[in-house]
């Protein structure tokens, strides 16, 4: 979701794209040292105007030795070139992602904008229960992958603290008061360990992120995590403490997300699998028409134990088992169509998690306002494909540059006042100053 959600993201350290934007130095062992020249020592003024100068190694750039038949090196592609003075290069978006990202949200967005329809159109359920199959799981498992270099490091958890928890009590804080005022309910109370509504992938991925170097030292990280979700669905006294449900049962797709490599996104981009995603699709709309009737969707939430579901235990643990293949494989699929070049909505991507939080304003304003029992020709063909257009307007909106910029202050919070400042830091800042 996150940002994310984020859902949404909710900002993450730069990660390898799937296709490196340039040529890779072919590795090699310097050979013996010629004798110096007056050549090699000459100035760049007397060595003429086909003369390089000297590149000093940084951090990143390790030392190039060269021999009188190399070749000058090609120039810096502008987006590899150091930021700043300290040599760390710029970050690299991978359009993939952020296309992904942005049609995630959007259907996350467009199925909020389906619950009320649900009552009253068994398409619109069927639709709504397939869309909630993988939105989310496709939502986390990209958060995951972009988790893979998380480690205690100070900076990470600065970032983290700054992209995510403190994010996670801003919007609390304001979802709260929102629903006192929209729904009339004045007693509705501020509560961090219970988050409300959107709020709750914000401390998961607190919790998800946390826990990276854990999952990153056992033997089978996913079936570990895949058995917690299988516990927590049976455990009904773990209660509502930090959503605590969510965060176990859909952990198992954060996990995946940690140790999915760059090959397996392009196994999903082959022909035959982008064909056979049609059918599976296809497949699955038709096998949620045939359901809604008779399974409740409160399942693909996973906030509810099976106890709580009013269902015998072992209920819990099918039904674990079976979502988990459900969402990966149509996970996979949408993976399959998600385009690989830049986009109009590519630049969109790093804005989701802003549409994630903000959207959820007008989700639960629409009800609290009664717009659908207002309206009642939304409930028609017609009224559906009119709220599916303007939700998927209004989450587009949402995650445009000027919201961004007009919501950073409590979406990415610089804080430095609130940290101590590390020593690399100021070993940095002391050699630039030199």
């Amino acid at each position: 979701m996150t940002n994310s959600a984020q859902p949404h993201g909710r900002h993450r350290a730069p990660l390898p794209p799937l296709q490196s934007p340039g040529q890779e130095p072919v590795p090699g062992m310097p050979g013996p040292r010629a004798p110096r020249s007056a050549a090699a020592t000459a100035t760049p003024r007397q060595a003429g105007r086909h003369s390089a100068p000297p590149v000093p190694p940084t951090a990143s750039t390790a030392p190039t030795y060269r021999t009188p038949h190399t070749s000058p090196a090609p120039a810096v592609p502008a987006t590899a070139r150091p930021a700043d003075g300290a040599g760390k290069p710029a970050k690299q978006r991978d359009a993939f992602f952020d296309n992904a990202k942005y049609l995630a949200i959007v259907l996350v967005a467009m199925a909020h904008a389906w619950e009320p329809l649900t009552d009253h159109s068994r398409t619109a359920e069927a639709l709504y229960m397939t869309v909630y199959t993988f939105h989310m799981p496709a939502f986390i498992l990209i958060s995951g992958y972009f988790s893979r270099s998380f480690d205690m490091r100070p900076d990470r958890l600065k970032r983290l603290v700054t992209g995510v928890a403190v994010p996670y009590v801003i919007f609390e804080v304001a979802y709260t008061f929102f629903k006192r005022w929209a729904d009339d309910d004045p007693t509705q109370p501020i509560s961090l360990l219970d988050p409300w509504y959107l709020t709750w992938f914000l401390i998961a991925l607190f919790v998800w992120r946390l826990t990276t170097p854990l999952w990153k030292v056992v033997r089978w990280p996913v079936p570990l995590a895949l058995a917690i979700a299988v516990l927590a669905v049976v455990s009904p006294d773990i209660g509502d403490d930090l959503d605590l449900q969510r965060v176990l049962q859909f952990m198992p797709f954060f996990v995946l997300g940690l140790f999915i490599k760059p090959e397996h996104f392009q196994l999903v981009r082959r022909r035959e699998v982008r064909l056979l995603s049609v059918p599976i699709f296809a497949c699955a709309v038709a096998l949620a028409y045939w359901a809604a009737p008779k399974m409740t969707s409160v399942w693909f939430y996973r906030r509810d134990s099976a106890q709580e579901l009013g269902v015998p235990w072992w209920v819990g643990v099918v039904m674990t088992l079976a979502l988990f293949g459900c969402s990966v494989l149509l996970t996979a699929c949408f993976f399959a169509w998600v385009p690989r070049r830049k986009m109009w909505f590519t630049v969109l991507g790093a804005g989701t998690l802003y549409g994630y939080l903000l959207h959820g304003f007008l989700a639960k304003g629409s009800r609290f306002w009664d717009w659908f029992d207002a309206n009642p020709w939304l409930y028609k063909p017609a009224g559906e494909v009119v709220v599916t257009v303007i939700a998927a307007a209004v989450v587009t909106l949402l995650c445009t540059p000027p919201v961004q910029r007009m919501f950073r202050f409590a979406m990415e919070p610089k804080m430095d006042w609130a940290f101590r400042r590390d020593a690399a830091a100021l070993a940095r800042e002391r050699g630039s100053a030199r």
